[in-house]
């Protein structure tokens, strides 16, 4: 049993790729909430703690729930992934859903109660969204709209990682300026999504719908990098609400730089494996752009302090 859940996370939740970016996303949103509210030291251990397991834990079942949505798909197109081909069954799936709950409910009455507030309502629309919110043919027949809707559970997460840092110090709502910072997590999630479905022509699977099956690989490609200029602009106006704007911009004009030179270099060769790039383009974006966004600007802050 302890073999099939290491190859099963190795091929559909790899810790050692989801981890970095789980760490990143959840420190920088802990830290940003700090910053907005005014602290002038970094987040307390067990704020951190919790944003974490939390985070890791809904991006966990964020997975499991495709798993339960595109079983049906999958069985058909894609035999050789985990659950169609029976290394796990969908009831092992539902007991690890289970054990998420549990750890994230635990975790919350830890920190502060009031938590479980935004934690029921991000669990509905995770339930939600593993019954394609009950119009499965309508949503697969309109893919931007399928998107937009998958998308939205970013803030949800978001707001909750947040929630870690202003709920236990007394605020009854989020700070205004924390918008910025969902609005990151949304369009972010766009760049990702996207980013993970462009394949060069040899890599195209039957029944896959990847965004460069359906828009064309130029198309695709231009959809993405515009998602890049639009989360780098609302980062632009989350980190000017912390003061440090001028060095997220040259990080994530530096990022944007590098995600054009790949992009160009996907179109001209049409080699196999080579849309890899810019999956890998996606994470390695986020990575300083979370960063920037809250644990780096709250470690200097208190480094100043000091």
């Amino acid at each position: 049993m302890a073999s099939r859940w290491w190859i099963y996370q190795r091929e559909r939740f790899p810790v050692s790729e989801h981890g970095p970016l789980i760490v990143a996303f959840s420190l920088s949103a802990v830290s940003y909430s700090a910053l907005v509210r005014g602290a002038t030291h970094f987040p307390d251990a067990k704020s951190c703690l919790v944003a974490f397991l939390s985070s890791f834990l809904f991006f966990l079942q964020l997975r499991l729930a495709d798993e339960f949505k595109d079983f049906e798909e999958d069985s058909r197109f894609r035999p050789y992934r985990p659950a169609p081909r029976g290394l796990v069954a969908l009831r092992d799936l539902a007991w690890v859903w289970a054990g998420c709950i549990a750890l994230q409910l635990m975790l919350a009455l830890w920190l502060a109660p009031r938590l479980v507030v935004l934690l029921a309502i991000t669990w509905l629309y995770l339930l939600l969204m593993s019954k394609e919110f009950f119009a499965r043919r309508w949503l697969k027949a309109r893919p931007v709209t399928y998107m937009v809707t998958h998308m939205a559970i970013m803030p949800l997460v978001d707001l909750y990682t947040t929630a870690c840092d202003w709920i236990p110090h007394g605020f009854v709502r989020p700070p205004r300026v924390l918008l910025w910072f969902l609005m990151v997590s949304f369009f972010n999630g766009t760049v990702i999504e996207i980013g993970r479905k462009i394949r060069a022509p040899q890599d195209e699977e039957a029944g896959v719908e990847t965004y460069s099956f359906l828009w064309g690989r130029s198309k695709a490609v231009i959809v993405w990098l515009s998602m890049l200029v639009v989360t780098g602009t609302f980062a632009f106006l989350a980190a000017r609400g912390i003061s440090f704007a001028g060095p997220t911009m040259i990080v994530l004009s530096s990022a944007l730089a590098v995600a054009v030179f790949i992009a160009s270099r996907f179109l001209r060769a049409d080699t196999a494996g080579r849309g890899k790039s810019i999956e890998i383009m996606s994470g390695t974006w986020s990575l300083p752009l979370y960063l920037s966004l809250g644990f780096i600007p709250a470690v200097l802050r208190q480094w100043r302090v000091r």
